[in-house]
């Protein structure tokens, strides 16, 4: 890999094009839409897995969160601090192809441990595909349009959730949920070459005068310049919080909609996807237009949009997960998937610019460590084994309940980024 120093003057060049810098958004948001087809398809095809391999919903959490989140979370910190030394366009190319393959090996698994393993390698390869991203990012775009451009980037959440969900269900219906599996792995290792041949390194740090030419921190550096910026703890476990039920729900809602509603894999393939990819597309804009709004005048601000967004939140995915009409849980749905994701766009920026640009990859990645550890470790399994714990008393309405306690959590996280709303002024890098 070649450091991005050695090549300053001719990456500065094409990142001061406009038009450059736009593509290298839309080519990351591609990498990052393809990083949540292979993270969620599994929720789509729970069902079937369940029933072909007979597994226990404790299992299938497991499975979706705990295989994933295990070398997701644990190599994220150390390919990070590649990417901050090292040529990042590289890292996530590689990534991505590490991810792709493994999700297209998901489709040959016949049994819990051979699944569990390949949803492993997949959290493997995805370990380096986002801290290095929210980096390039911060070197394409300047600081006062960063919110906006994270928020682009996150709409890879909904896009590739919703896209997962979608033709993962179609084409397990059509065919089964293995080939689901191989045909969305497939098509991420088409997008790999365009990144490695068409992306460019910029130079580090250039939209944050003055920059030193400073070698990358080491991660002790880093945790120490951290370890004095209590809101990047609040919001770090903040959005654990949300994210425990985030991907807890993007897991188990095509689940629950089966058992409680009865609905056909092809009908709830469409209904959910629909409520992902439009929910979450208003939700990240709106944090993004807020984030960079309200943040000029208000460091506070950062912190303050996603609290509000999180408790509000609540009574919706109460009112949904109890009622009994579809058309009503579809809109009672639909408005805290927006909610629930307005945090992205602030958050992101507020990471970045607590530590200096020499540090950003590297912190990021402790964020996304402690979040996905938590968030998609503790999710999904959270939910399963609440499910089972529940089935002798609510039957096959023991998701409905689980899913209702689990709500808790995005109380708990309004209470943390209220917290850390009132230091970031203070810990804000200058």
């Amino acid at each position: 890999m070649a450091d991005a120093a050695t090549k300053p003057a001719a990456a500065g060049e094409l990142a001061e094009t406009s038009n450059y810098r736009f593509y290298v958004l839309f080519i990351l948001f591609l990498v990052y839409t393809f990083n949540f087809i292979d993270r969620q398809i599994i929720g789509i095809l729970a069902g079937p897995i369940k029933a072909e391999l007979g597994l226990t919903d404790t299992q299938l959490g497991l499975m979706g969160g705990l295989a994933f989140a295990l070398f997701y979370t644990g190599l994220g910190i150390p390919i990070a601090l590649l990417a901050d030394r090292y040529s990042r366009v590289k890292i996530v190319t590689i990534s991505l192809a590490v991810w792709s393959g493994f999700t297209a090996l998901c489709g040959t698994a016949h049994g819990f441990w051979q699944l569990f393993l390949y949803r492993v390698g997949v959290g493997v390869g995805e370990a380096g595909g986002v801290a290095p991203s929210y980096s390039l990012i911060s070197d394409y775009f300047p600081p006062k349009e960063r919110a906006r451009a994270f928020a682009v980037f996150s709409f890879g959440i909904p896009v590739g959730s919703a896209a997962g969900i979608l033709f993962g269900g179609l084409i397990a219906a059509h065919v089964d949920w293995r080939a689901a599996f191989v045909a969305c792995g497939l098509a991420g290792l088409l997008l790999a070459p365009l990144m490695w041949m068409t992306v460019r390194e910029p130079a580090r740090g250039r939209y944050d005068p003055p920059a030193p030419k400073t070698a990358p921190a080491p991660i002790g550096l880093v945790l120490r310049t951290l370890a004095t910026k209590p809101s990047f703890w609040l919001i770090a476990f903040g959005a654990s919080a949300s994210s425990i039920m985030g991907y807890g729900l993007i897991f188990w809602l095509p689940s629950f909609l089966d058992r409680s509603f009865g609905m056909p894999l092809v009908d709830r393939s469409i209904y959910y996807s629909a409520i992902v990819f439009f929910g979450g597309l208003v939700g990240i804009w709106m944090g993004g237009y807020l984030g960079d709004r309200l943040g000029q005048s208000s460091k506070a601000a950062y912190a303050l949009v996603p609290a509000t967004a999180f408790v509000l939140c609540v009574p919706f995915y109460a009112v949904g997960v109890m009622s009994p009409s579809l058309l009503l849980t579809f809109f009672m749905f639909l408005i805290p998937a927006a909610l629930s994701l307005v945090w992205l766009g602030p958050v992101i920026t507020t990471i970045q610019q607590l530590v200096a640009p020499t540090m950003r990859a590297t912190a990021s990645a402790i964020f996304l460590f402690i979040n996905n550890l938590i968030g998609i470790g503790f999710g999904t399994v959270f939910l399963g084994l609440l499910s089972d714990i529940l089935v002798p008393r609510f039957g096959t309405e023991s998701l409905r309940y689980s899913i209702l306690v689990g709500l808790s959590f995005y109380m708990l996280a309004a209470i943390l980024f209220f917290l850390a709303s009132r230091r970031l002024e203070r810990d804000w890098h200058r």
